[in-house]
């Protein structure tokens, strides 16, 4: 039994039945994939084309380490799932940014494809069940809602695949968490990942800048740097940079990023380009150093505060301007979920140590990783290792 009809879970199922094993998927909402058409608005970066070592870097989580991961990516690692892919008939390129994208950058195709491969291969779909209860006898019993009426199973080995708790509309609304703690099962809270942050913008700032980039910057959280594009949005900052300094900001008391906006230039070839200006030094700076709209409103909103008294300074600030975040965007906006089933919970087969013949794959599990085709990776390497794992637990049974 496979419940979760995302990513981790379709893999599971489909690693499951190819193993000889009789697989029914239950979900909750009425069709399979949901999330997963979420991904492919952004063309459905599906892993990323770079070192085994870097990959692997590019993982965290509370309570395990990088051989994890090491682990889990030589069962099921990028190069394995381009072949995946092309065993679907569907061709991948590596973008500039070594980002990996189905050629046709739409994932509809290739979710249909798959999903009618798994029922030739006999996966059973069993839609609109909502995991309602786990019970274990000598074997697993498993209570599902089904609008209002209760129907029960039975199973030898179960795939808990349910995602973390962003997006809640496709199904990862992360309502198992109280019934695993309820047997006793610890679990990280779980929390924004790879989101915006809010930031106290002034009614001035905003009227400026709202819906404007940041482009071509370079920003740091403590250690953490990230290059790329910032957007301003009514409620803070959004884009790829900041979903990279995600898991620095969580860590301070007082998150606050710092923004180069002129990365390719010094702070002495900045005061040079002002040239003879002696006063005005904002005015003459935004035509001279071609300041964006966004990028002057900020600084003009930080002259507010202190005045700048010297073309100095303002390079200076234009270098290194720090911007206070008061939070992270709400879960149910966050393009993933950190937090989750402990690892310490789990062993290297994924199943989890006080519920024998359980074992858990996906965002379900407390691990983190930026955008860039890392989560879809991390979600098929832990479907491939639960489900080759319940696998043999049912061989051993039997």
């Amino acid at each position: 039994m496979v419940i979760g009809g995302g990513p981790a879970g379709l893999r599971a199922a489909e690693v499951a039945v190819e193993g000889g094993a009789s697989v029914t998927l239950f979900d909750a909402k009425p069709s399979v994939g949901r999330k997963f058409l979420v991904a492919g608005r952004g063309g459905l970066n599906l892993t990323h084309a770079e070192s085994r070592e870097s990959f692997v870097s590019r993982y965290s989580g509370l309570g395990q380490g990088e051989e994890r991961w090491t682990s889990l990516l030589a069962d099921f690692g990028p190069e394995a799932l381009r072949l995946w892919a092309a065993g679907l008939g569907v061709e991948t390129f590596a973008a500039g940014t070594g980002r990996v994208y189905p050629k046709e950058l739409k994932a509809a195709p290739l979710l249909r494809r798959w999903v009618q491969r798994l029922r030739e291969e006999g996966v059973h779909f069993a839609m609109n069940h909502r995991l309602a209860a786990l019970r274990h006898g000598t074997e697993w019993t498993i209570d599902f809602d089904c609008g209002g009426e209760t129907r029960t199973v039975a199973t030898d080995a179960v795939i808990l695949a349910l995602g973390g708790g962003s997006w809640p509309q496709t199904g990862s609304d992360g309502g198992w968490v109280p019934m695993l703690e309820g047997l006793g099962v610890v679990i990280t809270p779980l929390r924004s990942s790879n989101c915006g942050w809010n930031v106290a913008w002034s009614p001035a700032l905003l009227a400026a800048a709202e819906g404007k980039p940041l482009k071509n910057i370079i920003a740091y959280a403590g250690e953490l740097s990230a290059m790329g594009e910032l957007l301003i949005t009514a409620d803070g900052l959004e884009g790829g940079v900041i979903y990279q300094l995600g898991p620095a900001l969580s860590a301070m008391p007082m998150p606050e990023i710092v923004i180069d906006f002129k990365p390719s230039h010094t702070i002495e070839q900045l005061v040079r380009k002002l040239g003879t200006a002696r006063s005005r030094f904002l005015a003459e700076a935004r035509s001279r150093w071609r300041l964006s709209d966004a990028v002057f409103s900020i600084l003009e909103s930080k002259s507010v505060e202190q005045p700048f008294a010297s073309a100095e300074a303002l390079a200076a600030t234009t270098k290194r301007c720090a911007i206070r975040l008061t939070s992270p965007r709400p879960l149910a906006e966050a393009i993933s979920s950190a937090g989750g089933i402990h690892w310490d919970e789990l062993d290297s087969n994924l199943m989890l140590r006080r519920l024998p013949g359980v074992f858990a794959a996906g965002e379900m599990i407390d691990w983190d990783a930026p955008t860039g085709g890392y989560l879809m990776q991390g979600c098929f390497a832990s479907a491939t290792r639960a489900a080759r794992s319940a696998l043999e637990w049912r061989t051993q049974k039997i």
